[in-house]
């Protein structure tokens, strides 16, 4: 085998060596999410003339993501980098429930309750997660929603449980 080739995980040689395997792969996962996106966007029509369509933003930002990934797996390529880390499935995982939370109660509990509770399960994805910083952060940034939501954008939100 050459020197500038590397084996991949499947047996394939490639024609290049990854030096930096943690922002190759990291990039290669951009570029599917992007091909997912525009996959799932494939029927939503497209620009009229000077008209967006509701298919357009979704498809120029995941033309955007498959560059930026191309140009993340090519930093792969090109520099010294760290091995590729165990994976850790708290942190996704628990910002992906905080989300899911809040759209499950934003209309029972209201927008004081519902992103309360959603700054403190988003909070509990960090391993060195400290309490009372979360408690001071999600009281400001709950205050912050409901002057900004209700009140300067005039979005029909109720910000309390309605009975």
């Amino acid at each position: 085998m050459s020197e500038g080739a590397k084996t991949s995980p499947s047996g394939a040689r490639l024609p290049f060596k990854i030096r930096n395997p943690q922002d190759f792969y990291g990039g290669l996962v951009l570029i599917v999410v992007a091909l997912i996106a525009l996959w799932a966007t494939r029927e939503l029509p497209g620009m009229h003339g000077f008209a967006f369509g509701p298919g357009t933003a979704p498809r120029m930002f995941a033309v955007l993501l498959i560059a930026i990934g191309a140009l993340i797996m090519a930093i792969g390529v090109f520099t010294e980098g760290p091995k590729v880390q165990r994976y850790a499935i708290r942190g996704p995982l628990l910002v992906v429930a905080a989300v899911m939370v809040f759209a499950v109660t934003i209309r029972p509990l209201g927008l004081v309750i519902s992103s309360f509770v959603t700054v403190f399960i988003a909070a509990a994805a960090a391993e060195d997660v400290r309490w009372i910083e979360s408690l001071i952060w999600a009281a400001i940034l709950t205050l912050f929603c409901a002057l900004l939501f209700p009140y300067a954008l005039n979005l029909p939100l109720y910000l309390w449980p309605r009975f």
